[in-house]
């Protein structure tokens, strides 16, 4: 199975990339499944009905959330009829939505989709990601209730995410990091057989800070003092993500390669 994932989706220059770029990518590299993470795509925080409808249009088949979830109020109501958002796992029992389903890709194929919140350095303390991922992962075995799995761990550190990712070898196909917005250079098979990435960065603008126009950012680092608030940057677009090719039988990995397509950051495919 050929899959794709793309990173944190940032304003509204990030969605215009996924939707006139995605339809394209997929064919092109035959793309089996796609997995993109909007947490941020509406206005910088969190995603509306609305956007998350465009990228299934373009042709994600599950958009991913995260800290940010419901930051946008509609969703609330949203993830409640669209069953391909996925909140985080961890996030309060009372949230609604599902942070862990299963669909099928065109051939039938079981894909499983979970994301979990990590609890270092991050705002709000969330329930322990390792005991709720584990469940599931037991719950959905690789190569028997699904021949798939792919698994978004949202975390502030690197050293969590990597945890994770090494929790997870041999029971997911793929763990990939995101929310720090920032591309890392470590994609590799773990000696379970998983993919692994600690951070898939941004589809958004890299003249930025985080995707965000510069000045604002700046003068809070540097005067400790808000004067307005952050806005998306706006210029060419990166599309980031990580590539990876399963095996049917066992759900192992057995390519995966970094994705940097157009924009700032060298392009690469398949």
């Amino acid at each position: 199975m050929r899959l794709l994932f793309l990173g944190d989706v940032v304003g509204r220059a990030g969605r215009r990339a996924i939707t006139e770029n995605l339809a394209t990518l997929r064919k092109d590299w035959r793309l089996d499944f796609v997995v993109v993470n909007g947490e941020n795509a509406s206005g910088g925080m969190g995603l509306t009905g609305a956007h998350a409808k465009g990228f299934f249009e373009a042709g994600a088949d599950v958009v991913t959330l995260g800290d940010h979830a419901f930051d946008q109020k509609d969703m609330l109501q949203s993830i409640e009829s669209e069953p391909r958002l996925v909140r985080p796992l961890n996030y309060a029992k009372e949230a609604p939505g599902r942070g862990a389903r299963v669909f099928s890709d065109a051939r039938g194929r079981k894909v499983l989709v979970t994301q979990v919140l990590g609890q270092v350095f991050m705002k709000r303390c969330f329930d322990d990601p390792f005991s709720a991922m584990d469940a599931v992962l037991r719950a959905h075995p690789l190569g028997g209730a699904v021949q798939a799995s792919l698994v978004d761990v949202h975390c502030e550190a690197t050293s969590e995410k990597m945890a994770m990712g090494h929790f997870c070898d041999g029971r997911a196909s793929v763990v990939v990091g995101t929310h720090t917005h920032v591309p890392t250079c470590d994609a590799q098979i773990l000696p379970g057989g998983t993919a692994y990435l600690t951070d898939a960065g941004m589809c958004g603008d890299y003249n930025s800070i985080i995707g965000m126009e510069r000045a604002e950012p700046m003068r809070r680092f540097i005067t400790g003092m808000a004067k307005g608030r952050f806005q998306p940057a706006m210029g060419d677009v990166t599309l980031s993500g990580l590539f990876v090719e399963t095996d049917d039988r066992s759900g192992k990995a057995t390519t995966v390669k970094m994705i940097r397509q157009g924009g700032r950051l060298e392009a690469a495919s398949p």
